[in-house]
């Protein structure tokens, strides 16, 4: 029985849509009720939340980096109890091994059928036992303290939405997403991510202090000893029908054209970047433009908009590029920061 075989039942949600723009309506309204819902744990963080819920609807996933102790496991695991969704979380350490990720085959004993001289001798057969990542959303925690054997086998769930244990494949829950976390300044146990695995993810979101007044807000409601509950905004069907409707948003060409650029302008063998060609070794690959696109598509439906144009381009410039560019020494030397190199790039591309 598959992990998500109770969500298959009958619940409360809306009926389906009829339409994309009733679709697009609903997006809006489930956008600003998660919000809220997530704003009774978490305080402040708005853009973050705003970059989660757009990964969401682009049924896309998300690395979160920050700091010790800035929410960014809160975050995530407020986003499930926000959504009627089945949630696996799992704690990356240096000893975890590919099999407690995905599952296992497990040897079990099927007693023989019949009675007495005619009974069959006990049968053995595999059982898979899956793991925590069939869940539809799963929260991978310090995700760069797992060695690389492991990550692989992470690396085919992310691409493929399936696993591979033994000689069988197992399809992943639809749908299947990633949240995960990343301390950005502890160095001791931890393992680089590899670069095909950081462009699987749509969005690099980065976590920042909160401001003086969300601080006196946390330190006021954490203390209280009340634990808020948040009660389900979406459920299954509605999450899918979401899914299903991002694709379908049209984008305008001028906004297609800007990804386009924005991705190419990062590549130092093309780029009219002056910053690209000192400080960059790789660019952003085709998925870069494609990740920009429908990340924009995303943030139109977020707010409730018939298609996406360039201004959903460029908010996205940042948190769609930044984990696809791999510096070279020299920017670390001069304290050059990726965000640096894409404000440069962004004006490149703006003129065409």
């Amino acid at each position: 029985m598959s992990p998500l075989d109770t969500h298959d039942a009958p619940h409360a949600s809306p009926p389906p849509a009829r339409s994309d723009a009733e679709l697009l309506e609903r997006a809006r309204v489930s956008s600003d009720r998660l919000r809220a819902g997530i704003a009774q744990t978490v305080v402040g963080q708005s853009e973050v939340v705003e970059a989660m819920l757009l990964t969401l609807f682009a049924r896309g996933h998300a690395l979160l980096v920050g700091v010790p102790g800035l929410a960014k496991t809160l975050l995530v695991s407020s986003l499930a109890q926000a959504l009627d969704l089945s949630f696996g979380r799992v704690q990356f350490t240096p000893d975890l091994l590919p099999a407690d990720i995905t599952g296992t085959d497990v040897l079990q004993e099927v007693s023989g059928e019949g009675d007495g001289l005619h009974a069959q001798a006990p049968r053995r057969t595999l059982k898979f036992l899956p793991g925590p990542i069939f869940a539809n959303l799963v929260l991978a925690d310090e995700i760069n303290r797992t060695p690389p054997k492991t990550q692989a086998a992470l690396l085919q769930a992310m691409q493929e939405r399936r696993v591979t244990v033994g000689t069988t494949t197992h399809p992943l829950p639809d749908p299947f997403q990633v949240f995960a976390t990343r301390n950005p300044i502890e160095q001791e146990g931890t393992y680089a991510l590899p670069e095909a695995q950081l462009d699987r993810f749509l969005l690099e979101i980065h976590v920042d202090y909160p401001s003086e007044a969300d601080e006196l807000e946390i330190a006021r409601r954490t203390t209280s000893g009340r634990v808020p509950a948040i009660e389900p905004v979406l459920h299954l069907d509605d999450v899918r029908a979401l899914g299903a409707l991002v694709p379908r948003i049209p984008a305008t060409d001028e906004a297609i054209a800007l990804a386009v650029r924005l991705a190419r302008e990062t590549r130092p063998g093309a780029s009219r970047v002056a910053e690209v060609k000192d400080y960059v070794r790789f660019g952003a690959g085709p998925r870069g433009s494609q990740a920009l696109v429908l990340a924009a598509k995303a943030r139109a439906a977020l707010h409730g908009e018939a298609a996406a144009d360039v201004d959903d381009v460029r908010a996205l410039i940042v948190p769609a590029l930044r984990h696809r560019l791999v510096l070279g020494y020299r920017a670390e030397a001069d304290g050059v920061r990726d965000s640096d190199i894409l404000a440069a790039v962004a004006r490149v591309a703006e003129r065409g």
